[in-house]
This record gives structure tokens, sequence and C-alpha cells, in this order.
């Protein structure tokens, strides 16, 4: 004759969510670190700022200037 069951199946859901939830974590983790192994020189984005009504923000130094 079997025993007595020790453990709900909420218990089991959730220990089955917790890892998924570390595999997941673990998998990004190593996709970040491929991804900077790969490509060690991070591209540089210029930020599109044609939408602000001033000719000049402080503190930013364009990098193209667009004449209006």
């Amino acid at each position: 004759m079997a025993g007595k069951k020790k453990t709900t199946f909420a218990k089991l859901a959730r220990e089955h969510n917790v890892r998924e939830k570390r595999q997941a974590r673990s998998l990004r983790k190593e996709q970040r670190l491929r991804e900077g192994d790969a490509g060690g020189d991070m591209e540089h984005q210029v930020e599109d700022l044609s939408h602000l009504d001033v000719a000049v923000v402080e503190g930013v130094v364009p990098d193209v200037v667009v004449k209006r």
C-alpha cells in the first residue's frame, strides 16, 4: 500500500513555475553574454531631437547640424 502524498498540487505548481523562471533567466543571461562577446563594441545611436521646439538642448553636443 502506498504512503500518503506529502506535497500538494499547488506547491508542485509553484515549484514548477520557479524552475521555469530560473531557466528563462539563465537563458537571457547567456544570450546577453553571447551578444557581449560577439559584438564587443556597441553601436552609438543618435537620439532624434527633431520633435523639440528648441535649437539647442543644454548639455547635449549635437553630432550633426540640422538646418530648419
